[in-house]
């Protein structure tokens, strides 16, 4: 699900092996994040890995969007947050720009601090926003 969203948004194939992203998730994500899964049906259709301060991943599986479950996700990050959080998202992903500004996130930065490379945005979200 996460290879496959990911792919549909920026239109990169992914670099590293399966093997390695579920050593990623397994070991390395889950030390400094949350991770939270959306499933359905017994198949997994959206995930989330999120701190006080940061959302590190937020993916949900392109058949499962605009049904509530992204916001679901990310009302979890907010709700658990210290009252910000920022995340980053590839410019070439419109469909994450439109969904984050509508949930009350801001650009607040550019850079391209990704593996791919790629130039993206920061977000900041707020409570007082």
């Amino acid at each position: 699900m996460w290879r496959d969203s990911k792919f549909e948004a920026i239109g990169v194939k992914e670099s590293h092996s399966f093997e390695n992203h579920v050593y990623f998730l397994n070991s390395i994500l889950t030390k400094e994040f949350v991770v939270e899964l959306a499933i359905v049906d017994a198949i997994v259709v959206g995930l989330i890995a999120y701190n006080q301060t940061e959302i590190s991943q937020l993916y949900v599986h392109s058949d499962y969007q605009k049904m509530g479950i992204g916001q679901a996700l990310l009302q979890l990050a907010k709700k658990h947050s210290c009252g910000r959080l920022t995340l980053r998202t590839f410019e070439v992903n419109m469909n994450a720009q439109r969904f984050y500004e509508k949930n009350g996130f801001k650009v607040i930065g550019r850079g391209n601090e990704n593996e791919e490379n790629l130039p993206d945005l920061l977000y900041g979200w707020k409570e007082s926003y």
